[in-house]
């Protein structure tokens, strides 16, 4: 069963075409628990917390969990810890990569163009992120490897 290469192609682009229809209805639902979650803290504080605070709120307490987290992990548990880091930055590139692909084609939308900003810079600094965990998870082996 040798399938010619236009075969391939057109079975490749309708595997492309239906993990960006996944994406997307993935990020709709992202972005709609998000909204939902703005709004009940909204209705339920009568109106006093804005959804971009709550927003805010549950990134900054991620920032102090993941901080604590991390700080406190023992040495021996450090490399794996470091491979679960670079799998989880693997995932970021691809969703920067997604994001960097936005069509930028309608005039006068500028939410485009800052998530393709905003993607690209999620790029660079995950790809920092995996470069620069590799190079830690090395030294690391390094130091239990036997000498002479």
């Amino acid at each position: 069963m040798d399938e010619t290469p236009q075969t391939l192609l057109d079975k490749a682009q309708a595997a492309a075409a239906a993990a960006r229809q996944s994406a997307d209805a993935a990020q709709s639902y992202a972005d709609q628990v998000a909204h939902a979650g703005g709004l009940a803290a909204h209705v339920v504080s009568g109106g006093a917390i804005d959804p971009f605070v709550f927003r805010l709120a549950i990134f900054v307490l991620a920032v102090f969990v993941g901080y604590y987290v991390v700080w406190s992990v023992t040495p021996a548990l450090h490399t794996p810890l470091m491979s679960v880091t670079n799998a989880i930055s693997s995932v970021i590139v691809v969703g920067a990569l997604l994001s960097v692909g936005v069509d930028v084609s309608t005039p006068g939308d500028d939410g485009s163009i800052l998530a393709r900003i905003f993607g690209f810079i999620a790029l660079i600094l995950a790809c920092v992120n995996i470069f620069g965990g590799f190079l830690v998870t090395e030294r690391m082996l390094s130091m239990y490897k036997k000498k002479g």
